[in-house]
């Protein structure tokens, strides 16, 4: 299903947060027929986040796109239509026993729960929540986590904090739970998830159901989390406003920022060589 090379490129891969988004987390107006231009060329964009389903089609109807998503840093990926590619959520006893785990020896961290569709936290006053759902546009779900969800299990927790509690609740959870990959998707963010759980593996379930060569995909990230995807694809382009570690991660980094609209900059270049 390669385009016929019209471009140097036959899959864009992109996180959301701190990539496509701007400081206030939302689209840049002019990037949408940057990437509205993609479609005729018969280049799929896609959306490759911690985010859960409904936080990224509310970004691709305001782009005004269609395209399969990873969600939940690669534990859940979904093709064009909804339809379940791959899942990988943590089982429903194991979920609670690090809920309780964080109940009783991280207290002050704030904690949403994500699986499949649903999102639930223990307090939905608490401001942290509250200005989770304004970033998100998204409403949680007041509920235990045993009400909540199923025996299917859930994708992701999502750990909200200082910066100095994040990075120590990091480091708790993962000298305590093996099975559990911890990952700061900001300074105060943590996203919790199985541990097999990889952007990369999204991006290449991706590319081998609609044919691509990975080799042939490009990718942009700005965090901690999308380190093994800039690794994964060999055209791989860290944001100017990424940490260094991430950079260093990438194969190149963008003239500018997320602010400055450095993906959709970076794309009409890449076009451009044509």
């Amino acid at each position: 299903m390669a385009t016929d090379h019209v471009a140097a490129f036959d899959i864009v891969f992109t996180d959301v947060d701190g990539t496509l988004l701007d400081a206030e987390h939302r689209v840049i107006a002019c990037s949408r027929p940057v990437i509205q231009g993609l479609a005729p060329l018969g280049i799929p964009f896609v959306l490759v986040s911690a985010r859960m389903p409904e936080g990224l089609y509310t970004i691709q109807n305001e782009i005004g796109f269609k395209g399969p998503l990873v969600c939940y840093s690669g534990a859940y990926v979904l093709d064009d239509q909804g339809n379940e590619l791959l899942s990988k959520p943590i089982a429903l006893d194991e979920a609670l026993d690090f809920k309780s785990f964080l109940d009783a020896e991280l207290p002050d961290i704030c904690c949403s729960e994500y699986g499949f569709h649903t999102w639930a936290c223990d307090d939905d006053t608490d401001p942290r929540i509250m200005n989770e759902e304004r970033i998100t546009t998204l409403k949680a779900t007041r509920a235990p986590l045993s009400e909540a969800f199923d025996e299917r299990g859930i994708h992701k927790f999502l750990l909200m904090g200082d910066p100095d509690q994040i990075a120590a609740a990091q480091e708790r959870i993962s000298a305590a739970y093996s099975n559990l990959t911890a990952v700061r998707s900001s300074e105060t963010l943590c996203e919790v998830m199985r541990g097999d759980v990889t952007k990369s593996e999204g991006v290449h379930v991706v590319c081998d159901h609609l044919g691509f060569d990975i080799d042939r995909a490009i990718a942009f990230g700005d965090g901690r989390n999308d380190i093994d995807m800039l690794r994964a694809v060999p055209r791989s382009y860290a944001m100017a406003n990424a940490p260094a570690e991430v950079k260093s991660s990438a194969a190149g980094v963008t003239e500018l920022t997320n602010d400055q609209n450095g993906l959709a900059m970076q794309l009409q270049k890449l076009l451009g060589e044509r």
